[in-house]
């Protein structure tokens, strides 16, 4: 416990989900944490949540495409708690269907949700943490960024783009103190896989708990530690040579 006492994490797309699993194992192991997601009732849900348990928590509902309300979020925490010590980039939108039926209204939806916003949140805490001298930056991506499903060209190609942005911050806040790492997950049972009927999401499963435990202990490393990467996945689950 405490492994995070005192630090200051903000999270995206935290208001359900991955996100949400995080925000509470970061705020037990004593974190501050900064939140937002686009869906501002699931937040406040979340944010009751986190406060019954004890967390100080900052919410604020947000668009990780729109530049000036993810600026304005990350100047908030900043002011609120003094320092910012993680980011943890886990907004993302998930759309697919083969190629010829993949419109543009949910490519531009996918690529903005989880590369955009990648981009945008990495860029707005870095002049903090460069200042600071350390910091961490955490990109959820996916096995799909390794080996893509047939049927999903924008979350493959918004994946991909995640896990290369993530070597390239690695290699632009390294002689700052700043880290940059990617955590890959396979099937974890969310909201949305619980309520679904769909015949992938009757692989086998991870827990929310599981890749959360995961993202703390690559928080927690010591300053001068870096998991560039992790996969973490069911050991049943297709993902070797799979098709």
């Amino acid at each position: 416990m405490n492994r995070l006492a005192g630090k200051v994490a903000l999270i995206t797309g935290a208001n359900q989900g991955i996100g949400k699993g995080i925000a509470k194992a970061f705020a037990a192991e004593g974190a501050h944490v900064a939140i937002c997601a686009r869906n501002a009732a699931k937040l406040e849900s979340t944010v009751a949540e986190l406060t019954a348990a004890g967390a100080d928590v900052l919410a604020t509902p947000l668009d990780v495409t729109d530049e000036a309300a993810v600026q304005a979020w990350v100047d908030a925490a900043h002011a609120r708690f003094g320092r910012v010590d993680l980011l943890v980039n886990n907004a993302g939108a998930f759309d697919g269907g083969r190629l010829d039926h993949v419109s543009l209204a949910a490519w531009n939806n996918v690529i903005g949700a989880c590369l955009t916003g990648t981009f945008l949140c990495s860029r707005s805490v870095f002049p903090i943490m460069k200042t600071q001298g350390s910091g961490r930056i955490i990109n959820i991506g996916s096995i799909s960024a390794q080996r893509p499903r047939a049927g999903g060209v924008p979350y493959a190609a918004a994946k991909f783009g995640v896990w290369g942005m993530t070597q390239a911050i690695a290699l632009d806040g390294r002689p700052y103190g700043i880290s940059c790492s990617c955590l890959h997950p396979g099937n974890v049972l969310v909201e949305r896989r619980a309520e679904s009927n769909l015949k992938s999401d009757a692989e086998p499963m991870m827990s929310v708990e599981t890749i959360s435990e995961v993202a703390v202990t690559m928080a927690a490393l010591p300053p001068h530690v870096n998991m560039l990467e992790a996969i973490v996945l069911p050991v049943e689950q297709d993902y070797l040579g799979r098709g």
